[in-house]
């Protein structure tokens, strides 16, 4: 373990040591905000997992994420997540209950539906490498906070490079824990209404409603 705790430690000082405005990575960024903004809404599969080597711990998700402008629902296997851009449900369906929570923008936690825009605010960026990630060649970007209290120290993204397509992001916390996701299918331009971004409990008989606005 102590192996661990010094490695991760190292890997913290040299990410925010050497981490800066690149002029390379934000012309990547930029190109790959530009394609995801040109969508009115897109459909994603996710794959995520959250291991920390030191604890020995390794668990994997599967998802589906729709985003609509400023709205997005997050299924996935154990919890639901709707956010129609004022608004937050997140449904548990093994408690039944719902939790209803207003969305603050500026909150520190990371918008799935905005990961694209991420970089514009509050981050420094710098391009690390090219990687072949399931026989896609990406551009590696690390993402670091300057807010030394930040929720994550580091966001690795890797873009794919012939169409600046987000091919998988992951965020590093100061505990060790590393949250990867990683896009299995993606459909852009979805016909969804609004209304698909709003949690009804009519169409959830015995869902118990915690409003904590």
């Amino acid at each position: 373990m102590k192996k661990y705790a010094i490695a991760f430690l190292l890997a913290v000082l040299a990410t925010t040591s050497f981490a800066q405005y690149d002029p390379k990575a934000l012309e990547i960024l930029e190109a790959m905000s530009k394609k995801y903004k040109a969508f009115t809404s897109f459909e994603a599969n996710i794959t995520s997992s959250m291991t920390n080597e030191s604890e020995g711990i390794k668990e994997e998700f599967k998802g589906k994420i729709t985003v609509k402008a400023d709205k997005f629902r997050l299924a996935m296997d154990d919890q639901e997540i709707i956010n129609n851009g004022t608004t937050v449900w997140t449904y548990l369906p093994a408690a039944k209950e719902v939790n209803i929570d207003n969305y603050d923008p500026d909150a520190d936690e990371v918008n799935p539906s905005k990961i694209y825009e991420l970089y514009k605010k509050g981050f420094k960026y710098l391009y690390i490498e090219d990687v072949t990630e399931a026989g896609v060649l990406c551009e590696v970007v690390d993402l670091v906070p300057e807010k030394k209290d930040a929720q994550y120290f580091k966001i690795k993204m890797n873009i794919a490079k012939k169409d600046r397509s987000i091919q998988s992001w992951t965020m590093f916390d100061k505990s060790g824990n590393r949250y990867k996701y990683t896009i299995t299918k993606f459909t852009p331009n979805v016909n969804v209404p609004d209304s698909f971004f709003t949690f009804d409990p009519k169409k959830y008989p015995g869902v118990e409603v915690i409003d904590l606005r």
